[in-house]
């Protein structure tokens, strides 16, 4: 094969796809008649970026919500957020979670977070409290939830369904994670925001990139191939020369969190499947 895969954008492209995003939360906001948005900020690359976006076209109708918890939360993460806020005038609220994050921690039968799948429930549950509180807000101020997701990371799944995959829209939603970079520069993110390991920030140490197994560069360099190009993974492996393993790897994480990008299945009960025998076991359907 003769194709490269570049998805680095122009100063151009960097520059519509900043009015479409910001078009686009008006619009959304217009269409339901909100009186604003409410992000979660991490003080992240992307949270940081969909921030500044929205403060751009919405001012004091944008809500941040910055939620630590702290002794686990980075403290430069925490540090980053606050100094954007403040640095840009961007409306917030500040919202420790440890208390909750306990609350729900003692429900379990096994508290010992050296267990993996205690460790793992946990996690989860961290993301779910603060669109807990993102959708309070919200609903109280009559705003939208402004998702924080990447098309990287909702195409692996990597994120917690119900979680922090929960928004009203997702502004950044169609740009891999090597682009959310590129748009953060253009606009003016603070270097130490850009420069930093992204980290979902669920326990001490953690890192996507280490978490994941891949470097983003690899992965969205193999996502384009397979999903924009339509490659299977033979052909991405010999493109991109990349071991088939790791491709195999990133593709299954597509296929098993499909469910994340889908709404909830419903069970049928229309008058087609009333009309067949129902005596006959479910397996025959």
């Amino acid at each position: 094969m003769n194709q490269t895969i570049d998805i680095k954008l122009t100063e151009e492209e960097l520059e519509i796809f900043k009015r479409i995003i910001q078009k686009s939360i008006l619009t959304r906001i217009e269409k339901i008649r909100a009186k604003g948005g409410v992000v979660a900020l991490s003080g992240g690359i992307d949270s940081s970026l969909v921030a500044t976006l929205a403060h751009e076209v919405l001012g004091d109708k944008l809500l941040a919500i910055i939620m630590p918890e702290e002794g686990i939360s980075p403290e430069n993460d925490i540090r980053d957020a606050l100094n954007l806020v403040k640095s840009r005038g961007i409306k917030y609220k500040y919202i420790k979670i440890n208390d909750a994050v306990k609350w729900f921690t003692e429900m379990l039968p096994n508290q010992d977070l050296n267990d993996p799948q205690t460790r793992l429930t946990i996690a989860n549950v961290k993301p779910r409290i603060r669109m807990i509180v993102n959708y309070m807000y919200a609903n109280y101020e009559g705003k939208i939830v402004l998702g924080t997701s990447n098309k990287t990371e909702l195409l692996l799944g990597y994120g917690t369904k119900f979680g922090d995959m929960a928004a009203d829209i997702y502004p950044i939603g169609d740009l891999y994670k090597t682009q959310v970079w590129q748009l953060a520069e253009y606009i003016g993110i603070p270097t130490e925001i850009i420069r930093k390991k992204p980290s979902a920030g669920l326990w001490k140490g953690q890192t996507d990139e280490e978490e994941l197994g891949h470097t983003y560069y690899e992965i969205d360099r193999v996502l384009y191939a397979l999903v924009e190009l339509e490659l299977s993974v033979r052909e991405t492996s010999e493109l991109l020369n990349i071991s088939m393993d790791s491709v195999e790897d990133i593709y299954r994480r597509i296929i098993r969190s499909e469910h994340k990008r889908k709404p909830p299945t419903i069970t049928r009960l229309s008058k087609m499947c009333l009309d067949k025998d129902w005596r006959y076991p479910v397996e025959r359907y």
